[in-house]
C-alpha cells in the first residue's frame, strides 16, 4: 500500500440523510432500476490521465499538483498504478481507462515505450485478477508529444503515420490482453491550424484508410470489444475533422465504416460543438452509433474544455434518458474523463470529486429511469406524429411531388398548427428532478 490516500476507508452507500462526506447518498451499486442493478447501468470508469496524469496545468499556468509518482521512470509508473488501484477499490469503480503515455514513461526509442507499456500491462493484469476491477476501454496518446503536432493519422509525414499505427497496434494489443470492452480513438490533432498548408482531400484519405486498417486488425487479433471515436471539436486545433457526432458519421459512411464504430460521446465536447450532451447522444442514437460516454462538464463562461466532474443532476438526467432509451449500454460505460481544479490539491479532494459524481449520476440516472417508466414524453411525442401513422401518410413519403401537390389541390388542404407544448413538457420533467 502507497498510504496516499491516507487510510481512507472505502466509499460505501449510506443513504440520503447521511452526514458522511465520504460515502454514498443516492449511488447504491446494488439499488435495482428498471430491473437491472445500478451498477450494472452506470459502468463507471476511473480515467487514469486527469486522476493520475495531469499536473494541474491550465493554458496560462503550469503544474499545481505535487504527486510522488511524477516523473519519467518505471519505477514511478509502477507506484502510480499501485496509487490507482487504492483509489479503484476506495471507490468500488468497477472500470477503468488509460492513454498509453499515462501509463508508461516514455522510452528513448518506440521499442522500449512499447516494453514499457507491456511491462505496466503485466502490473494491470495481476491488480486487476486481485481486485475484480475491469478496463473499459484504452487508448494511444497521438496528440501530446511534438511528433504529433501536425496530426497523426493526418500527419503530411508518413513516417508519423507510420508510428501512429504503430502505437495504436500496442496499445491495442495491451487493450486485447487485458480483456478491455473497447478501444477508443481520440484525435486530439486530427484537423488543421490554416488551409494554406492543407490539402483536407489527402488528410481524410488518410484518416478512413488509418481507421480501416485499425478494424482489420481487431478482426485479425479477435478482439471482441467494440471500436469508439470520439468527436472533439475545436480544441486544440482550429478545425477538427471528428467534430460532433453528425461530422463522424458522415465520415463513417464515406468509408463504409458505420458498422463497425461506434462514439465515445463527451459531454465537455457537445458543449464545444455548440450543441447539448443529450443532441449528441439522442443522434448518437438513431443513428446507431451510441457506444460509450465521457461524463464530465464545462464551465460556461470559459471557452475552452474545462473538464469538470459533472454535478448539475437535471443535465446529467437528460443524457442517461437518452442512454437509457436507446437500450443503456452494452461494451460502453460512463467515464469520468474529469480532473480536479488545480486548486485542490489534496488526496481527499480526488476521492470526494468522483463520490459527488457517482451521486450525481445515480440521481441522473434514477431520474431519467422514472420518467421512461412514466411514459409521458414518449407518450406526447407519438401523439405530436401520430398523423404519419395513417396508410395515406405513409404512402405519401414514396410518391412523387406532382401527385402530392395534386392531392393538396383536390382536398383543399388547410392546416392549422399546433401547440409543441414545450414548457408543459419541461414543468413535468421538473417534476422528476
Amino acid at each position: 500500500m502507497s498510504n496516499f490516500f491516507k487510510d481512507i476507508a472505502p466509499i460505501r452507500y449510506e443513504g440520503a440523510e447521511t452526514d458522511n462526506e465520504f460515502a454514498f447518498r443516492h449511488y447504491d451499486p446494488d439499488e435495482i432500476v428498471l430491473g437491472k442493478r445500478l451498477e450494472d447501468h452506470l459502468r463507471f470508469a476511473v480515467a487514469y490521465w486527469h486522476s493520475f496524469a495531469w499536473e494541474g496545468g491550465d493554458p496560462f499556468g503550469g503544474q499545481t499538483f505535487e504527486r510522488p509518482w511524477f516523473g519519467n521512470t518505471m519505477a514511478d509508473a509502477k507506484l502510480k498504478a499501485e496509487v490507482a488501484f487504492e483509489l479503484f477499490s476506495i471507490l468500488g469503480q468497477p472500470f477503468f481507462c488509460f492513454h498509453d503515455a499515462d501509463v508508461r514513461p516514455e522510452g528513448a526509442s518506440f521499442a522500449e515505450s512499447r516494453r514499457n507499456l507491456d511491462e505496466i500491462a503485466d502490473i494491470f493484469a495481476a491488480r486487476m485478477e486481485e481486485t475484480g476491477t475491469r478496463l473499459l476501454w484504452g487508448t494511444a496518446n497521438m496528440f501530446s508529444h511534438r511528433r504529433w503536432m501536425a496530426g497523426a493519422a493526418t500527419n503530411p509525414d508518413p513516417d508519423v503515420f507510420a508510428y501512429a499505427a504503430a502505437s495504436v497496434k500496442a496499445c491495442m494489443d495491451v487493450t486485447h490482453r487485458l480483456g478491455g470492452e473497447n478501444y477508443v480513438l481520440w484525435g486530439g490533432r486530427e484537423g488543421y491550424e490554416t488551409l494554406l498548408n492543407t490539402d483536407l482531400g489527402r488528410e481524410a484519405e488518410q484518416a478512413g484508410r488509418f481507421l480501416a486498417k485499425v478494424v482489420e486488425y481487431k478482426h485479425k487479433i479477435g478482439f471482441k470489444g467494440t471500436i469508439l471515436i470520439e468527436p472533439k471539436p475545436q480544441e486544440p486545433t482550429k478545425h477538427q475533422y471528428d467534430y460532433d457526432v453528425g461530422t463522424i458519421y458522415g465520415f463513417l459512411k464515406r468509408f463504409g465504416l458505420e458498422n463497425e464504430v461506434k462514439l465515445n460521446v463527451e459531454q465537455g465536447h457537445a458543449i464545444l460543438a455548440g450543441h447539448s450532451f443529450e443532441h449528441e447522444l439522442a443522434l448518437a442514437a438513431s443513428l446507431g452509433l451510441l457506444g460509450s460516454i465521457d461524463m464530465n462538464r464545462n464551465d460556461y463562461q470559459s471557452g475552452w474544455d474545462t473538464d469538470q466532474f459533472p454535478n448539475n443532476v437535471p443535465e446529467v438526467a437528460l443524457a442517461y434518458y437518452e442512454v437509457l432509451k436507446a437500450g443503456g449500454f452494452t461494451t460502453g460505460g460512463t467515464n469520468y474523463d474529469s480532473k480536479l481544479r488545480r486548486q485542490s490539491l489534496d488526496p481527499e479532494d480526488l476521492v470526494l470529486a468522483h463520490v459527488g459524481a457517482m451521486d450525481v449520476c445515480a440521481r441522473g440516472l434514477k431520474a431519467a429511469a422514472a420518467m421512461l417508466e412514466d411514459g409521458f414524453l414518449e407518450k406526447a411525442r407519438s401523439e405530436r406524429y401520430a398523423g404519419w401513422e395513417t396508410p395515406q401518410a405513409r404512402a405519401m413519403l414514396d410518391q412523387p411531388l406532382d401527385e402530392i401537390a395534386a392531392q393538396v389541390e383536390a382536398g383543399n388542404l388547410d392546416p392549422q398548427p399546433r401547440s409543441g407544448r414545450q414548457e408543459r413538457l419541461e414543468n413535468r420533467v421538473n417534476r422528476f428532478l
